[in-house]
């Protein structure tokens, strides 16, 4: 298409065509209609090879949400589970196999988790289907499932079971686009993730290998979250997601309110830079350790001071996530 072939401005005038692939329950209420299209002439869109082998037809926030949980699994290699709500993650976790994930994730905020939508990057197992069938969750994505993790599974009369046939990957050319009152915004899609060797450690303490573990995975999660964003994680889990603030306090103020266990020794990561030590200060009061953010504040000085003082790490990564 134009975006992929274009090397300098957009263009003048923008064609798009789309084919209907589905009519949906309804959109983001009932009294509005729905439908889902797909742009003609991508290689891949968010349906493209996936089977629905149970449940009811699906609905506008169930798809919405399905692409933003989606997204946070495409993020990571090892066995994730993503719980998504309103769009935001409302518990995401890394472990050895997709049950441990699963108990870490709900553990963030198991009140939030019902009618979520949960996507895995693993095929499901019983274990995992026995701890879903104690939760009513409204979508459930997987690359597959095993025939008896399926059978304990259809039991439940309101899951929408879906299986994909590959990874989802952004299509060459493809862009973001926002719509605005008669028109719609136009821009780059925020790729890839940045790598722990393009970031800057701004403070006298280096984070430990577990830390840099941590705040990697939380920095990639609060991608994904509303900004403001901010992640608290532990042990390769989100323990408290503050998203959607108008500052940066308020979020960071919520996300150590939703925690449910200890924050000592766990991470910060902030889609965007610290404008005052405030928020900093705050989360050191309650036990975090290491911060990651994108740096490129005038506060930047104020917040580095802060970690010094009290033994925290802080690291730059240069880019920042704003996501609306």
């Amino acid at each position: 298409n134009w975006f992929s072939e274009a090397e300098g401005d957009f263009p003048d005038y923008l064609m798009r065509d789309y084919r209907k692939v589905m009519e949906l329950k309804y959109g983001e209420n009932p009294h509005q209609r729905a439908a889902y299209y797909s742009e003609v002439g991508l290689r891949r869109h968010l349906l493209s090879r996936v089977t629905q082998l149970h449940g009811k037809q699906l609905g506008f926030n169930n798809l919405y949400d399905l692409d933003a949980a989606r997204a946070i699994c495409d993020e990571f290699t090892l066995p994730c589970v993503t719980i998504i709500k309103h769009n935001n993650p409302c518990g995401c976790a890394l472990a050895e196999n997709l049950a441990t994930a699963y108990d870490k994730a709900l553990a963030c905020d198991p009140v939030s988790a019902f009618g979520s939508v949960i996507a895995v990057n693993r095929a499901v197992d019983v274990p995992l289907a026995e701890r879903l069938a104690e939760l009513f969750v409204e979508v459930l994505f997987a690359p597959d499932y095993d025939e008896a993790a399926l059978e304990i599974l259809r039991r439940k009369a309101d899951i929408r079971i879906l299986r994909t046939e590959e990874r989802r990957q952004t299509n060459p050319g493809e862009f973001d686009h926002k719509r605005v009152s008669g028109g719609i915004l136009v821009q780059d899609m925020d790729g890839d993730s940045e790598e722990r060797d393009e970031m800057t450690v701004a403070t006298r303490r280096h984070p430990s290998e577990r830390e840099w573990g941590d705040m990697i995975f939380a920095f990639r999660v609060a991608k994904h979250v509303k900004s403001n964003a901010i992640v608290l994680a532990k042990d390769l889990a989100t323990v408290g997601v503050g998203a959607g603030q108008m500052s940066r306090v308020d979020s960071t103020r919520i996300a150590i309110e939703k925690a449910r266990s200890s924050l000592d020794g766990a991470v910060v990561g902030s889609d965007a830079f610290f404008p005052f030590a405030d928020a900093v200060e705050l989360a050191i009061g309650s036990g975090v350790s290491a911060f990651m953010q994108p740096g490129g504040s005038k506060g930047d000085e104020a917040a580095v001071a802060a970690c010094d003082e009290h033994g925290a790490a802080m690291v730059f990564t240069g880019r920042r996530h704003f996501l609306h």
